[in-house]
């Protein structure tokens, strides 16, 4: 990841060197906001009204004002000026959308007005599931996460998914399973997860406290008008051991395939057909 130059921040450009918060910012002080990561090539944001959707869920739960702000208008001409500003408007990027609330305050805000921070940053290479090798997963340990109408969100407040990372990265994974409180599948560090089995496909509810993940609803959108059954379930881990394939989606990598589980090793076939299928209705919606 390569962090461009300049960032936008509540409409104004900065030198990413620049000092722009004070220690008061409640997004530092209280992880008081949320973000959206999003996909942009060639100037297009892909699954943008998916993002949108969620941020407006996200800020209506948060009881920000101004809720209705970050429409698509407003997100594709700031992340438009921001990469033409950067020169990246030819490129494959990574763009950061961080919205938090505005104003001091202890845990009482003085104000529910929001602000935001862009950014964007190169992704070295083409992101494609044909020239990925297979991610080695395993389970993460040391904590679990809670469900309440909270997890869903793609919350400033990351300590879990920061311990899972390092976890992760000690053993030498490529990702980790996040359990829930009750200790069935939630997520992964970074993604969400579908299990085939018995040539069926699951994946876990938002009862069972995974983040509300635009690529998941957006296959989960494909999969319903095409008549292909996704189980949204609580999933016990063991089935890890059992499952033809798994794999992982997020907005910036869309599909990735896990190659290892502990001993266990999947094929992927019919992962790689699904995704096909997919990329196919997606560009049809797209052209539509």
């Amino acid at each position: 990841m390569n962090p461009a130059r300049y960032l936008d921040y509540n409409g104004e450009f900065y030198r990413s060197t620049d000092a722009i918060f004070q220690t008061t910012n409640r997004s530092f002080r209280y992880g008081d906001g949320i973000f959206e990561t999003m996909r942009c090539e060639n100037g297009k944001i892909h699954l943008l009204n998916y993002h949108v959707q969620r941020l407006k869920e996200g800020v209506s739960l948060l009881q920000f004002d101004r809720l209705n702000m970050f429409d698509e208008s407003f997100i594709l001409s700031r992340v438009e000026a921001l990469l033409k500003k950067n020169d990246l408007l030819e490129s494959e990027c990574r763009i950061r959308l961080a919205v938090f609330r505005d104003g001091e305050g202890l845990y009482t805000p003085t104000t529910n007005m929001p602000a935001y921070l862009l950014e964007a940053s190169r992704l070295d290479k083409k992101i494609n599931i044909h020239n990925q090798a297979g991610l080695i997963i395993d389970i993460f340990p040391d904590h679990r996460k809670s469900v309440n109408t909270l997890s869903g969100l793609k919350s400033s407040n990351a300590l879990l998914y920061v311990l899972a990372a390092n976890y992760r990265k000690k053993h030498g994974l490529d990702d980790v399973v996040i359990l829930n409180q009750e200790g069935f599948i939630c997520e992964s560090s970074s993604s969400n997860i579908f299990v085939i089995y018995q040539n069926n496909i699951y994946t876990p509810a938002l009862t069972e406290g995974c983040v509300d993940g635009v690529m998941r609803r957006s296959i989960i959108d494909f999969a319903g008008e095409t008549g292909i059954e996704i189980i949204e379930a609580q999933i016990n881990p063991h089935i890890l051991n059992e499952a033809e394939e798994i794999f992982l989606t997020n907005a910036v990598h869309g599909m990735q395939c896990v190659l290892g589980y502990k001993k266990k090793r999947y094929f992927n076939r019919l992962s790689k057909e699904f995704w096909s299928q997919y990329e196919c209705w997606l560009d049809t919606r797209d052209t539509e």
